[in-house]
C-alpha cells in the first residue's frame, strides 16, 4: 500500500529541475497545470507484473488530492491524510492505523517529502512519444541516482496536448513492473467539507491502532 502511495504521489505532485532541458521544459508544463487546481480528482488502474515469478495482479482505485490532503481508496482500504494525521481504514480488518505526519522520518509519504526525494534522487531525460487510442503520449524517464536503488527506471507518461499525467510506469531490478494508469482525471470538483476529516464515531467498533 504504501508503495502505491508513493507512486500516486510522484504523479500527481508537481515535479521541476530535471537535468534535460527538453524534459525540464515539459515537467514544468505538468507542474504548471497541476498548481493551476484547486483539487484533483482520480480513478486509476493499478497494475503489477513479474514475469519471473509468475505474479500479476490487477486492481483499480481512485483518490482525490487538494494541496497536502488526500484520500485514497484501493483494495478495500481507505487512507485518509488532513495534512497532519494519516488514517489508514480496513474494514476487513475492522482496524484503523493512526500516525502523525513527522518529516523526518524517512518513512514520511507526504507529498513535500515525495517531491523533495523525486527532485534530489533521479535524473531525467526525455523518451520515446508513443500514439496511444489517438493520444500522443511523450515518456520522460526518471533514472535513480542512487546506485544502490530498487528501482531501475521510471517512465512517466504525459498526455502532449493535455499535459495532464496519462500513466506511470516503475521497472524494478527484480523484473517487477507496476503501472499506475488514468483512467479519468477531473479538477476542481465540488467536495464535501469533511471529504478530508475522519471520523471516530463511524469505526467506533474498530480497533484503534496508534503508532505515535
Amino acid at each position: 500500500m504504501k508503495k502505491l502511495v508513493v507512486l500516486l504521489l510522484i504523479m500527481f505532485t508537481s515535479v521541476s529541475f530535471a537535468q534535460d532541458s527538453d524534459a525540464k521544459a515539459l515537467l514544468n508544463k505538468v507542474s504548471k497545470k497541476v498548481k493551476s487546481y484547486n483539487n484533483i480528482s482520480i480513478d486509476f488502474k493499478y497494475a503489477l507484473n513479474n514475469k519471473a515469478e509468475n505474479i500479476k495482479q490487477e486492481t483499480r482505485g481512485d483518490v482525490v488530492i487538494e494541496g497536502d490532503k488526500y484520500r485514497l481508496n484501493i483494495l478495500g482500504m481507505t487512507r485518509i491524510f488532513d495534512g497532519k494525521t494519516l488514517y489508514s481504514i480496513s474494514p476487513d480488518d475492522e482496524e484503523v492505523t493512526i500516525s502523525s505526519n513527522n518529516t523526518e522520518d524517512e518513512n514520511s509519504i507526504t507529498p513535500s517529502k515525495m517531491l523533495s526525494f523525486y527532485e534530489e534522487g533521479y535524473t531525467y531525460k526525455m523518451d520515446i512519444l508513443q500514439n496511444v487510442q489517438g493520444r500522443k503520449i511523450q515518456y520522460v524517464k526518471l533514472t535513480p541516482i542512487d546506485s544502490g536503488s530498487e528501482i531501475k527506471h521510471i517512465l512517466l507518461g504525459i498526455d502532449a496536448q493535455t499535459n495532464h499525467i496519462y500513466n506511470l510506469i516503475e521497472t524494478g531490478k527484480n523484473g517487477t513492473q507496476t503501472t499506475l494508469t488514468v483512467n479519468s482525471f477531473k479538477t476542481n470538483e465540488p467536495l464535501s467539507k469533511t471529504l478530508f476529516t475522519f471520523d471516530a464515531n463511524k469505526y467506533k467498533d474498530h480497533y484503534i491502532n496508534k503508532l505515535d
